[in-house]
């Protein structure tokens, strides 16, 4: 699992733990008693595939079965698919040294199959054939060691299609004890001969006990009072919600609740404040979190409309906008309308590196423009 330099890491959030780090699995007893079952009856599958919404646990199971797998001792025999007896424990001891080593990335009989980087030295856009091949290499090498080897691929869904055909030989063909945990968070880009091998296993967005559990595992340090706020905004991802704190993504969405003005308008005093904040120097955090929030409320303001899984408010100015402006059946069209146009015309901005600013006061001036639409509707 090592590398000499190792890559930066898009699932991480920086200022808290890794999903390698974590020691528990919260919200998801399905589809880890799916792996214990397996476990348990001897004929543990070759090759997993995780689907389920972005930062809901995938990685941290995945994570957390390899630990487990890796440290059970060699089946008799050697022969895959014939595990020893007894429950696949995914809790982790303090002293357990399997758990050391994949913290530290140190682990040699775990493989992580993920982005490398290009020739400026940043992250590709996509898994290639390269990074798959490597994935012989170290089936290779960690055959001298015995015992049962992982491979976890994060994500499934950045393969290009050559590393795709690659993986899949390795998947027609499994080495003994080898395991293949694939993470997905789009599992219909897959190539179907890649899912059909596959185990399927599905994580769904975590209820609200369970997001603060898995916040806290990761350091957050939030508070009881946070957590409704987040777990609305962050769709029952832990994920989502650890970019939301480390942006101060609450503060952010009340600021936009608040220059819609309780439905009566957008805050064109405001609206300029905050295209100036965003057109800011390393701003582009700032940036992309404002654009991702507004298409949350706006998508919030669609669902409340349509009373379809209607949403609880996260605050007073939230609930007066969606009475003013959410009220009526009738509304939920002009508010799902001009959610596809903003996300849209937000998506090639940010592509084309268009004018930050410009794009925050196109996006309200539409917003603006819809809610006079929907206060005609409700009248």
């Amino acid at each position: 699992m090592a590398e000499e330099d190792p890559l930066p890491e898009a699932d991480g959030v920086d200022g808290f733990a890794h999903p390698r780090e974590a020691r528990s699995v919260f919200g998801q007893d399905t589809a880890v008693d799916a792996f214990t079952a397996a476990w348990q009856s001897g004929r543990m599958h070759h090759a997993w595939l995780l689907r389920g919404p972005e930062g809901v646990g995938k990685a941290t199971l995945a994570y957390r079965v390899a630990r487990a797998i890796l440290v059970q001792p060699q089946a008799a025999g050697g022969l895959f698919g014939a595990p020893e007896p007894g429950r696949l424990d995914l809790e982790t001891p303090t002293d357990c040294p399997v758990q050391a080593r994949i913290t530290a990335q140190s682990e040699p009989r775990l493989h992580v199959l993920r982005r490398g980087l290009n020739d400026q030295g940043r992250l590709q856009n996509q898994i290639t054939v390269d990074r798959v091949r490597a994935v012989r290499q170290f089936l290779t090498l960690s055959a001298a060691d015995g015992g049962w080897r992982v491979i976890i691929v994060d994500s499934a869904d950045e393969m290009n299609r050559n590393a795709a055909n690659a993986l899949l030989k390795f998947l027609e063909e499994p080495p003994a004890e080898t395991l293949f945990l694939l993470i997905s968070h789009s599992p219909a880009g897959l190539l179907p001969t890649i899912s059909s091998r596959c185990r399927t296993v599905d994580l769904h967005p975590l209820d609200a006990e369970s997001l603060a559990w898995a916040l806290a595992q990761a350091g957050a340090g939030i508070t009881r009072t946070d957590t409704p706020a987040l777990a609305e905004l962050g769709a029952g991802s832990a994920g989502r919600a650890l970019r939301l704190i480390a942006g101060d993504g609450v503060a952010v969405y009340m600021r936009l609740l608040q220059m819609l003005r309780a439905g009566r308008g957008v805050d064109r005093a405001a609206m300029t404040e905050l295209a100036d904040m965003v057109s800011q120097r390393d701003a582009a955090t700032r940036y992309s979190m404002v654009i991702s929030l507004t298409q949350t409320l706006l998508t919030r303001l669609a669902r409340r409309a349509a009373m379809a899984g209607s949403p609880d408010p996260i605050a007073p100015e939230e609930d007066a906008l969606w009475k003013a402006a959410a009220s009526h059946p009738g509304q939920a069209g002009p508010w799902a309308e001009v959610l596809s146009t903003i996300s849209r015309t937000t998506s090639h901005a940010m592509a084309v590196n268009l004018d930050p600013g410009q794009c925050v006061i196109d996006t309200f001036l539409r917003i603006d423009d819809t809610l006079s639409r929907v206060r005609t509707v409700a009248a």
